[in-house]
């Protein structure tokens, strides 16, 4: 009963660090039942506005660790991101877990590019982000059922494409998110990689 119950749910993982027009975004996933997953600061602030949010660390059963470095890398949270829905054996792996099923990946990246002009190296370091291109990617790369996001510009496009198809995303709109997703932490990595290149000089 357990196991029918999370296939039954819709559940959507957010974790940005951009947190503007996250009411509007919570506000309108919950009118089409989606429930919310999320870390640390951006969990806080969806229980803060009102709405219900689990924590990932509740599914992984793993507390956050090293300062919140570690927090979503978990093989629980991937094998929902990664698992083909309509492959029989997947299913059943998945099915053992008992964890929820994600639909949605809301993902905003560490910015990057507005701290470079710190005079602490580390301070730039840490903004290298690890856990949010390797959700995205994941979501991304599973784009045939998952819907990822990385950009709050579009969350319209999102609610929009929710209420075109009663609830859920269609493939031509999760593929171009997931283009968006690769371009996007292709710009991200290009930027580190600079940073990077010139500290050496």
């Amino acid at each position: 009963m357990v196991i029918t119950k999370n296939l039954n749910q819709k559940f959507a993982l957010i974790s940005v660090f951009d947190k503007g027009n996250l009411r509007y975004l919570c506000t309108n996933l919950k009118k089409y039942n989606y429930k919310f997953i999320s870390t640390g600061s951006t969990g806080n602030k969806i229980r803060d506005m009102g709405f219900k949010c689990k924590d990932v660390s509740k599914i992984t059963k793993f507390k956050e660790m090293l300062d919140g470095r570690v927090k979503t890398i978990n093989p629980l949270i991937f094998s929902s991101l990664l698992y083909k829905r309509e492959n029989t054996f997947h299913k059943k792996q998945f099915l053992s877990l008992k964890i929820p099923e994600i639909d949605i990946v809301i993902v905003n990246l560490y910015p990057f590019h507005k701290y470079l002009k710190k005079k602490s190296s580390n301070d730039i370091v840490d903004m290298i982000d690890i856990g949010g291109p390797s959700l995205l990617r994941a979501s991304a790369k599973n784009f045939r059922y998952i819907t990822p996001i990385i950009d709050k510009k579009d969350y319209k496009k999102l609610i929009s494409n929710l209420k075109k198809n009663d609830g859920k995303t269609d493939l031509t709109f999760r593929k171009k998110m997931a283009h968006k997703i690769y371009k996007d932490i292709s710009g991200y990595d290009k930027i580190i990689s600079d940073w990077l290149n010139d500290n050496q000089k």
